[in-house]
């Protein structure tokens, strides 16, 4: 009775809890900590939106079971937006399933389509659920480079070779969190075509698709590669786009055969989303859309504050193409700490946490996850506390230049 459960003991303790731990006593403490670790919005969701929300609530027929799958409305709309954002013809009745936020999605996925046993490729880094759906399923992961290039397919063939038994999935997820690396539509192509000449199931989680910051060149769907709905499917998500986080609404759409299996695992599960919530994101997905662009304006200004703030400590990091976060090398005074104490060390004497990469898999180690979070002052008053902490450690750029004057 007192050994551990099989299923747990699969789960590696969580790396974040030592952070949130230490976040948690100085916050008791009465310190004012800017939280940059999670990814979790900060901004409203559209007023429409909560209004068609409160309206439904108030109709006392609401208060039922809903349908697991979602509300018949709520798939044409998930259609209607795929063709009108990426030209994806889908059919809302076998193609559409809504799920309570993507990471349900995946993970129920996950147990319908996993033997134990079986080899899943998953990028690293990666966002947890992405391999440890799989693994609570019963796979094995076969972790692959994460950058959308030549490197992550071959390393997809050296898997296919050397794997045993055969990879039966895969998983992709870009714009990416944690490293916000953004794919295009020639790289989609060549994955399609690999997964359908080694008969590989290809998961896309695209839960960033709407916020990138080359207006040129918006995230594709991997399902607008002819031929990608034979070998896969593709999970969207309310919570950054509209600002729906704790909604818990997403979608996974895509091959005919995964969504039934979907469907079927939750039909055993649960109800599907409260129906207002239902009701309110067909009123996002349908409604104006001005509000998506302002959001994504907005994390664009934060993102260039939070770099040039940064910038000016002496601590360079990478712009972000896409997503919500920063994906930032620990400074080379700190390499040797590791991410968990380097995070652990910011938060105390800096006032800010982030998250350590070493949470998003073994090849993340090395870097720190910076959520784009706060408003612009925040980011301003975190970068400020952060030069402080690096020019008493000397590791900083120790004057302040022009560049980061402008931010400050």
């Amino acid at each position: 009775m007192t050994e551990e459960f099989h299923r747990i003991r699969r789960l590696p303790p969580y790396v974040f809890a030592e952070v949130n731990k230490a976040k948690a006593a100085a916050r008791a403490a009465g310190d004012d900590i800017i939280d940059l670790g999670m990814g979790n919005p900060d901004s409203a969701p559209p007023a429409h939106v909560v209004q068609k929300l409160i309206e439904t609530v108030g109709n006392p027929r609401a208060h039922g079971y809903s349908v697991s799958r979602g509300i018949p409305g709520l798939r044409k709309a998930m259609a209607n937006y795929y063709e009108r954002r990426f030209n994806v013809s889908l059919d809302p009745e076998t193609e559409v399933i809504a799920t309570l936020g993507s990471k349900e999605g995946l993970a129920n996925l996950a147990a319908a389509i996993t033997s134990p046993g079986d080899t899943i490729l998953v990028p690293n880094p990666s966002y947890p659920i992405h391999q440890f759906g799989f693994i609570i399923a019963g796979a094995s992961v076969r972790s692959i480079p994460a950058t959308p290039d030549e490197d992550m397919l071959r390393a997809l063939e050296r898997a296919v070779r050397h794997s045993v038994p055969k990879p039966t999935a895969l998983i992709v997820n870009f714009p990416s969190n944690p490293t916000a690396f953004v794919a295009n539509l020639d790289f989609y192509k060549e994955l399609v075509a690999f997964a359908r000449r080694e008969e590989i199931w290809i998961l896309s989680d695209l839960a960033y698709a709407e916020i990138y910051f080359n207006e040129n060149e918006p995230p594709p769907s991997l399902l607008a590669v002819p031929g990608a709905k034979d070998v896969a499917v593709e999970f969207t998500s309310m919570s950054k786009t509209y600002s729906m986080a704790g909604w818990r609404m997403g979608f996974a759409v895509g091959n005919p055969r995964l969504i039934q299996a979907l469907t079927r695992i939750k039909s055993y599960l649960d109800y599907g989303a409260f129906t207002p919530i239902q009701v309110a994101s067909v009123a996002a997905l349908n409604g104006p859309q001005d509000y998506v662009s302002e959001i994504r304006a907005m994390y664009k200004d934060r993102r260039d504050v939070l770099l040039r703030g940064l910038q000016s400590a002496g601590w360079d990091v990478p712009a972000p193409a896409g997503s919500m976060f920063a994906w930032a090398p620990i400074p080379p005074a700190f390499a040797e700490m590791g991410s968990v104490a380097f995070s652990k060390l910011l938060l105390k004497e800096a006032g800010v946490a982030v998250a350590p990469g070493l949470g998003f898999g073994e090849y993340g180690e090395g870097f720190v996850r910076i959520g784009l979070v706060e408003n612009t002052q925040r980011l301003r008053q975190a970068t400020r506390a952060i030069k402080s902490f690096m020019t008493r450690h000397g590791a900083g750029a120790g004057t302040a230049d022009l560049l980061g004057a402008a931010s400050s």
